[in-house]
């Protein structure tokens, strides 16, 4: 998942960075308004942390100008304790979620998963694929029982793929999500990840096709035929 950071306290954006890389995101980072409504405006994201207190142009008026393009990305605003007007405000137009600062870095990650979950439509946190199961909180994988030991950058692979099942995912798609802005990653790195995430779920059965010049589906799953019984 690809998260854009606006937040103007470098102390604070730098702690966030780093916790939630930690935790499999990708995370892009600005730190005024201006800089926000443009990447906003320019590139695709699955939420958006919003500190309401930025330099240029206000937290209120990037939220204001992002629900004015019609967009429905889930956002958490980050607002100052005694900000009860900024925190109403935000709310009304059209924020998912808000934190006062301080605020608990564990609480913040919670409130992510929950609203990552939500922008894609919400529903059960767990995704099952035949024998595959990927629990989307805890950000773990499983074929029959058996946990996968997954990198992130592959848990990041398998979420994409689980989303669009049947679907195709270009390798600039893959690229998009699962990397941030300046981050060098090549379409011989992405063909490094797909390998290694093929042979760690292929034997369930689980298939990712390589279309050509074009890039990857995960095929829906088909179950085995049960076998026959002996003629008698």
């Amino acid at each position: 998942m690809r998260i854009l950071l606006a937040e103007d306290d470098s102390v604070l954006a730098d702690g966030l960075t780093r916790s939630l890389r930690q935790s499999g995101y990708a995370i892009d980072c600005v730190k005024n308004g201006q800089e926000a409504d443009t990447a906003l405006s320019t590139q695709e994201f699955d939420l958006l942390i919003l500190d309401l207190g930025l330099p240029k142009l206000s937290g209120l008026e990037v939220l204001r100008r992002l629900r004015a393009r019609n967009s429905l990305l889930p956002v958490l605003i980050l607002t100052a304790a005694d900000s009860v007007e900024q925190r109403v405000n935000g709310l009304d137009l059209g924020a998912d979620d808000y934190m006062a600062k301080p605020f608990a870095l564990s609480e913040l990650e919670a409130r992510v998963r929950a609203l990552t979950r939500r922008g894609q439509g919400g529903g059960s946190t767990v995704v099952k694929h035949g024998p595959l199961t990927y629990d989307q909180v805890g950000r773990s994988a499983y074929i029959n029982e058996q946990m996968l030991d997954l990198s992130a950058r592959e848990l990041g692979l398998l979420e994409i793929l689980l989303a669009r099942t049947g679907r195709l995912v270009s390798k600039e798609q893959l690229v998009d999500h699962l990397c941030e802005w300046g981050e060098e990653v090549s379409n011989n790195a992405i063909e490094v990840y797909v390998h290694r995430l093929r042979k760690k779920i292929e034997t369930g059965g689980i298939r990712i096709a390589t279309v050509r010049g074009l890039g990857y589906c995960l095929e829906k799953y088909a179950s085995p035929a049960p076998a026959s019984a002996d003629a008698k």
